[in-house]
C-alpha cells in the first residue's frame, strides 16, 4: 500500500492506508498516520516522513541511499534485481492451438501473454516449464477425416497439405452447421413468438403498473425487449447462413448428399480414439505438416516451449482417470453419463459420455495428475481466453477434491481482440484474421514508419535496405506483442496498426526508439561504455531530472514484483512507458555530451546506459526486440 508519489512535492511515495485504517479503528485518520511514524524506522532509506493533509505519509528517499542503490544497479549483470529466495516451481500452459487449423488472430494473446510471464518468472529467479498443449486429437479430427475420405483434392494436398487440411475443415463443419441450423430454425422461431408475447404482457404491466412500480416494470420490458431483439439477430444471421448454402449449386448438393455428416464425424472421431488402423494411419499422416506450420509462426515470434505435450499424449490414462474418480466417490453415473457433481454448480462436470467418449475436462484432469507426477510443480497457469472460465471453475474444483488442494490453479484469463466495428476482429469477407497474415502486415507498415525516419535525417539515411527490413520485423512484430500485453489482460482491446506502430504512446516502436536513442549518443560521442562503466566515474543526482530518473531505473523491481503477483504484463509495459518519459524529461533538461563539466558528462552518461540496460531487458522480458539504430 506504498506508491509512488503522483506529484514530487509530495516526496517519492506516498502511503495512504491510514484513512481507511482510521475508520476501522474509530480514530481520527490523521492520528492513526502520526502513531505509524513515529514508530517507523526508514531512516537509513528516507528523510523523516511526513504527515500531510487528512493522514497521507510522505515518504522521500536520500540522495545518497539512491545514488548507492543506481551504482549497485550499474555493476550488477541483473540490475540489482535480486532472485526469489524461495523460488517456485510453475507449470505455464499457454497457446494451445488447435494443430490441424491455421494459427489466427485469437491465438496472438494466450501466445505473448504467456511467453512474457515464463520470461518475466524465470528472470525472478523461478522455475518455469512452458506447456503448448495443442489439441491434435478432438472432433476436429473426426472432421478433417471425413472431409478428407469424402472432398479432398489430392492435387491441392500434395501442394499444401495443411491448406487443404484447413480448406476440409471449414467445409465439414458447415455443412454439419447448416444442418445443425435446419433443425434449430423451428425452436428458434417458436422462441421467437413466446418472446413476442412476454413482451405483450410486459407493455401491459408496465402500462397499469401502480405507482412506486414504474421503474422496476419498465426495466421488465425493456429486457424482454433487448432479449427479443437479439433472437431476432440471431435468426437473421443463421437464416443467412442457411441461404448461402442453399444458393451454391455445389455445396446445396453435398448438404443433401451428406444430411447425417454430423453422426458421421462423431463415428469416425469414436474410430479414431478406439485405434481404428486407418484414422490412426491418417491422423498420423496429417499431424506432421500441421504442426511444421504452426512452428513456423512460433520461430517469427521468437516463442518457444519447454515441452509440447497435445491431448494425445493423454489418452491412454483417461480411463484410470475415471475410474479412480469413481472409485473414491468424486463421480458417479448420471443418464448413462459418469459426472462430477460440484457444490455451487447447476450442472456436473461430464467425465465420459453416454457413447463411451471422455471430455476435455477428462483430459485436463489427466493432465494435472501428469504434470504434479512429473514436475511437482506449486502452480500451474492456464493462459486461455475468459470464455472457458466455466470449464476451469468446474476442473478446478474437481482437481481439489480429487486431492490436489495445495496446488495453485489459475486461469490467467483474457478479453477479445476487437475490430473498430467493436466486434471479434475479423477480414472484410467475415472470416477470422490469419495469424501470419497479421505479422506480415505489422511488417510491411513497420518499414514504411522505419524508411521514414530513416529517409528524414539531416544527413542522409544511414541504414541499408537489408537492415530496414530486419529492424522492421522487430518493430512490426514488436507493436504486436507490446499493443496485446499493455491491455489489462482481463479487457478486451480494439486492433489499430496506426496506434501500435505510433512513434509516441505507450507503444513498444516509442520504447524502441527511446533505446536507439540512448545509443545514438554514446555513438554521436564516441563513447566506449565497457570503458566508460570501469572508469570510477561516479553519479551525481544534483539535477531534480536526474534524481527522477534515478527514481524510475530502481522501480524496475516494483513493476516485476507486481507483473508475478498478479499475472499481469501490463505492469512492466506501464513502468517501461514511465521509465521512457522520464527519459525523455532528462534529456530535454540535462545535455550529456555537452555537459558542463567532465565529470557532469560521465554522470549523465552512467544513466543513459543504465537506461538503455534497464528498456533493453524489460523489453526482453516482453519477448520484444531492440534495435540500434531507426
Amino acid at each position: 500500500m506504498v506508491r509512488p508519489a503522483q506529484d514530487p512535492k509530495f516526496g517519492d511515495y506516498q502511503a495512504n492506508f491510514a484513512m481507511a485504517l482510521g475508520k476501522r479503528l474509530g480514530q481520527p485518520p490523521r492520528d492513526v498516520a502520526t502513531e505509524v511514524v513515529s514508530k517507523l524506522d526508514v531512516a537509513d532509506i528516507c528523510e523523516p516522513p511526513q504527515v500531510e493533509g487528512p493522514g497521507f505519509i510522505n515518504l522521500r528517499v536520500k540522495t545518497d541511499w539512491l545514488t548507492t542503490a543506481v551504482h549497485a544497479a550499474l555493476a550488477s549483470d541483473r540490475l540489482a534485481i535480486e532472485p526469489a529466495t524461495k523460488p517456485r516451481t510453475y507449470i505455464l500452459d499457454y497457446s494451445s492451438p488447435n494443430v490441424a487449423k491455421p494459427m489466427h488472430v485469437g491465438h496472438i494473446r494466450s501466445t505473448v501473454i504467456g511467453d512474457s510471464l515464463k520470461r518475466t518468472l524465470r528472470f525472478l529467479g523461478h522455475r518455469v516449464v512452458s506447456d503448448n498443449h495443442i489439441g491434435d486429437w478432438g472432433t476436429q479430427f473426426g472432421m478433417i477425416i471425413y472431409g478428407y475420405k469424402h472432398f479432398a483434392d489430392r492435387a491441392a494436398y500434395e501442394a499444401n497439405a495443411v491448406q487443404e487440411l484447413s480448406r476440409l475443415y471449414r467445409l465439414v463443419n458447415r455443412l454439419v452447421g447448416y444442418h445443425d441450423g435446419q433443425a434449430s430454425l423451428p425452436k428458434l422461431r417458436e422462441q421467437i413468438s413466446e418472446q413476442q408475447t412476454e413482451i405483450e404482457r410486459a407493455a401491459q404491466a408496465a402500462a397499469s403498473a401502480h405507482k412506486g412500480a414504474e421503474k422496476s416494470s419498465a426495466k421488465t420490458l425493456r429486457r424482454a425487449e433487448a432479449n427479443l431483439k437479439e433472437m431476432k439477430a440471431s435468426l437473421a444471421a443463421l437464416e443467412t447462413s442457411l441461404a448461402e448454402v442453399d444458393a451454391d449449386p455445389q455445396l446445396s448438393t453435398m448438404a443433401q448428399a451428406h444430411r447425417a455428416i454430423a453422426s458421421a464425424v462423431l463415428a469416425e472421431t469414436l474410430k479414431l480414439h478406439q485405434g481404428d488402423p486407418e484414422n490412426l494411419r491418417l491422423w498420423r499422416e496429417f499431424l506432421p505438416p500441421c504442426q511444421a506450420d504452426i512452428e513456423r509462426i512460433y520461430d517469427r515470434l521468437h516463442v518457444t516451449f519447454d515441452v509440447t505435450l497435445g491431448e494425445s499424449f493423454y489418452q491412454d490414462r483417461l480411463a484410470a482417470v475415471v475410474e479412480d474418480l469413481e472409485k473414491r466417490g468424486i463421480a458417479r453415473k448420471s443418464d448413462g453419463a459418469v459426472c462430477v457433481f460440484l457444490e455451487g454448480q447447476s450442472t456436473p462436470m461430464i467425465i465420459r459420455k453416454q457413447d463411451g467418449a471422455f471430455l476435455y475436462g477428462t483430459t485436463d484432469l489427466a493432465t494435472i495428475q501428469y504434470r504434479r507426477e512429473t514436475w511437482q510443480p506449486d502452480a500451474i497457469l492456464y493462459v486461455v481466453d475468459h470464455r472457458q472460465g466455466l470449464h476451469f471453475e468446474q476442473l478446478f474444483a474437481a482437481a481439489r477434491l480429487w486431492g490436489y488442494q495445495d496446488l495453485e490453479l489459475e486461469h490467467i484469463s483474457f478479453g477479445t481482440v476487437l475490430g473498430d466495428d467493436g466486434r471479434p476482429f475479423k477480414t472484410r469477407s467475415g472470416d477470422t484474421v490469419g495469424l501470419w497474415g497479421l505479422l506480415d502486415e505489422a511488417v510491411r507498415r513497420a518499414l514504411e514508419v522505419v524508411s521514414a525516419g530513416d529517409d528524414s535525417k539531416p544527413g542522409g539515411p544511414e541504414i541499408s535496405p537489408e537492415r530496414r527490413q530486419q529492424i522492421a520485423e522487430a518493430v512490426g512484430i514488436g507493436a504486436l506483442k507490446y499493443a496485446d500485453l499493455a491491455q489489462n489482460r482481463t479487457s478486451d482491446y480494439t486492433f489499430s496498426y496506426d496506434r501500435m506502430l505510433a512513434m509516441n504512446g505507450n507503444t513498444a516502436t516509442y520504447m524502441q526508439y527511446a533505446h536507439a536513442r540512448v545509443l545514438s549518443i554514446f555513438a554521436k560521442g564516441n563513447i566506449d561504455v565497457a570503458q566508460l562503466r570501469t572508469s570510477g566515474a561516479r553519479i551525481d543526482l544534483a539535477h531534480p531530472a536526474e534524481r527522477a530518473l534515478a527514481i524510475s531505473l530502481l522501480q524496475f523491481s516494483e513493476a516485476l514484483n507486481q507483473t508475478e503477483s498478479e499475472y499481469r504484463p501490463n505492469f512492466l509495459t506501464a513502468y517501461l512507458f514511465e521509465l521512457a518519459n522520464r527519459y525523455s524529461s532528462f534529456f530535454e533538461q540535462c545535455p550529456v555530451l555537452k555537459a558542463p563539466t567532465e565529470a557532469t558528462r560521465a554522470s549523465r552518461l552512467l544513466l543513459c546506459d543504465l537506461t538503455a540496460r534497464t528498456l533493453r531487458q524489460g523489453l526482453e522480458l516482453l519477448g520484444i526486440e531492440v534495435a540500434e539504430k531507426m
